[in-house]
């Protein structure tokens, strides 16, 4: 008789902190300090707020990744494992710096500064791929981050696939803006792709999303395209199904993409209906926008359970 997999969810990536800084002036000066009006030190990295966010949805969660031997890692280890999510098999770099992204809210976007440090070194062989693979679902984020993994990710999703594994990935931004197409060799393996607009158009190199949209639908057989205030789309051959933003007071918008993965994931890979699934994802990404940083309104228990509730 076959065993239940241990994780509901195994996620691959990075784990880093983030800084942000609040309220600074419109315009930077060269040589000049300028002051900011408050901060937050939080757990950072697209890979780590879904797992996070993830694990506090319900779910037993799996995660592999790196960290530096230093105080900045540890930090990060603790703030993920209190979600709940499995961290026994985070690789320690000895004699290596964990990574770091300072940044800076403007009034409509943000600037990102990332210190990759050893997100950039983890490779294929560094990963346990029992662990890995005793899940029901595998998700990465941010591909063009992770350097020495990267030539073998079509690899790592061709054995989870083999594995009986469903698969959903996440590339976030290319920091180089090439947007090579090693990564299209990857979606032959994935089941459903989480782009933003701008990466969905990146990645399909078109400049019409809904051109994107479709253009990237024939590469994989379910696409959903997170567009901000505008909701979402999403692509399943031939089927397109929208799902609107749910309106809130939003305090910051970092993570919300991340977090409308670990909510529509939630109930997607529990065989609920797509747009019920969608539906969930944009109320899970409207949540980490009522709170700074990327987790921090998961992890306020009973703010967490009144707003899912709506």
């Amino acid at each position: 008789m076959k065993t239940q997999p241990k994780f509901d969810l195994s996620a691959v990536g990075e784990l880093n902190l983030d800084l942000v800084m609040y309220g600074l002036p419109a315009e930077f000066e060269l040589d000049r300090e300028h002051l900011a009006s408050d901060m937050r030190i939080t757990l950072g990295s697209s890979s780590a707020i879904f797992a996070h966010n993830f694990s506090l949805l319900g779910n037993r969660v799996g995660f592999n990744s790196a960290i530096g031997a230093d105080a900045l890692g540890e930090l990060c280890l603790s703030r993920l494992a209190e979600s709940g999510a499995d961290v026994s098999r985070v690789r320690k770099f000895a004699g290596r710096q964990t990574g770091l992204t300072v940044i800076l809210p403007r009034p409509q976007k943000r600037y990102i500064l990332t210190y990759q440090g050893v997100m950039a070194e983890m490779r294929f062989e560094d990963l346990d791929l029992d662990h890995v693979f005793n899940a029901r679902h595998l998700h990465l984020s941010s591909f063009f981050l992770q350097q020495a993994l990267r030539p073998r990710v079509a690899e790592l999703f061709k054995r989870a696939k083999r594995a009986g594994l469903t698969t959903s990935l996440d590339t976030n931004d290319d920091p180089e803006d090439r947007w090579d197409n090693d990564v299209m060799t990857v979606l032959e393996f994935v089941d459903v792709l989480l782009p933003n607009e701008s990466e969905a158009c990146r990645l399909a190199r078109r400049e019409d999303p809904m051109q994107a949209l479709g253009v990237l639908a024939e590469k994989c057989a379910l696409v959903v395209m997170k567009r901000g205030e505008g909701g979402v789309t999403a692509r399943r051959g031939s089927e397109v199904v929208t799902s609107p933003s749910f309106r809130t007071q939003a305090v910051d918008t970092i993570g919300a993409g991340d977090s409308f993965d670990a909510g529509f994931l939630h109930r997607f890979i529990r065989g609920a209906e797509l747009e019920e699934s969608l539906r969930f994802g944009n109320l899970a990404g409207a949540l980490s926008t009522t709170r700074q940083g990327g987790t921090e309104a998961f992890r306020e228990a009973e703010h967490r359970v009144a707003f899912l509730k709506q």
